[in-house]
């Protein structure tokens, strides 16, 4: 097992490394869940899902922020002009995942499949062949944008996000592969698959000040997920930035190389110890 056990979980310096990586790599196609159980296992010798959770909060202001204004120009389309067409395929790509990650939550809190090494580094590299290949895979007609998605595309979208639950997979690089497939390019593919999370990552949002063990466990570690979250927010804007300018040039192998490299790396450390 991977071990520096000189930082304890909650610890200011921990929790500023936890919220770093989970901004850049949640919206990355590189696995933020996978990244993230990696770096706990380093850090702790083990996995608190929950803290995973609650620094998701830091990047959901993060894309909140970052496409204030093309929420608004939705929210617009959808009151004054009533063009429900994004709209509609956001929330039909929401569904599968939101309806699923709502009824297994416990669960997948509780599992500790979901904290497995083994399947973080599984999900990593099929998902990273995923993408090396993806440019090669048949497609189906081009699209101008998410909005001129049909619902049957902007669904498989969304059943493609389901796979996001499993640590490793990454809910951007899921969704974004499958938009690439449904007929989008890597950017207008990157842009639908962050406004396709913000129902879902608002229900998580929400889930987590409702809940009394929830609410608990945030007073406890309050300083711990006030520093993550705040770090999350800034290399999480920092990373949607980068992500979309370098999209619109380029494909996502680059991401994919990387989540292969990262598996071999860890296993031979993994090997040598």
């Amino acid at each position: 097992m991977l071990m520096i056990g000189i930082i304890r979980p909650m610890d200011l310096l921990s929790a500023s490394i936890l919220g770093f990586v989970q901004g850049l790599t949640e919206f990355i196609p590189v696995s933020s869940s996978g990244h993230l159980v990696l770096l706990q296992q380093v850090l702790t010798g083990a996995s608190d899902h929950r803290f995973l959770e609650f620094i998701n909060i830091g990047t959901f202001l993060a894309l909140v922020v970052y496409f204030r204004v093309k929420i608004a120009v939705i929210v617009k389309d959808v009151f004054v002009h009533k063009n429900y067409s994004l709209a509609r395929n956001i929330i039909i790509t929401s569904v599968p995942a939101g309806i699923i990650g709502f009824v297994l939550s416990d669960f997948i809190s509780n599992n500790p499949f979901f904290g497995s090494v083994v399947v973080v580094l599984s999900a990593l590299a099929v998902v990273g062949a995923l993408m090396v290949m993806i440019e090669y895979v048949p497609r189906l007609s081009p699209l101008k944008s998410g909005a001129t998605l049909t619902w049957r595309r902007a669904l498989g979208i969304g059943v493609a996000q389901v796979g996001a639950l499993i640590p490793g997979v990454s809910r951007s690089g899921s969704t974004m592969i499958a938009g690439r497939i449904a007929g989008l390019s890597s950017a207008q593919a990157a842009e639908y698959s962050f406004l396709a999370s913000l129902p879902i990552m608002f229900a998580v949002t929400l889930q987590l000040c409702i809940k009394p063990s929830d609410r608990a466990y945030f007073v406890e570690h309050l300083p711990g997920l006030l520093v993550g979250n705040l770090v999350a927010f800034v290399t999480g804007m920092i990373a949607i930035g980068f992500l979309l300018r370098y999209l619109a040039n380029h494909d996502m192998r680059l991401f994919g190389w990387y989540r292969i490299g990262l598996v071999a790396v860890v296993v031979v450390v993994l090997l040598v110890q």
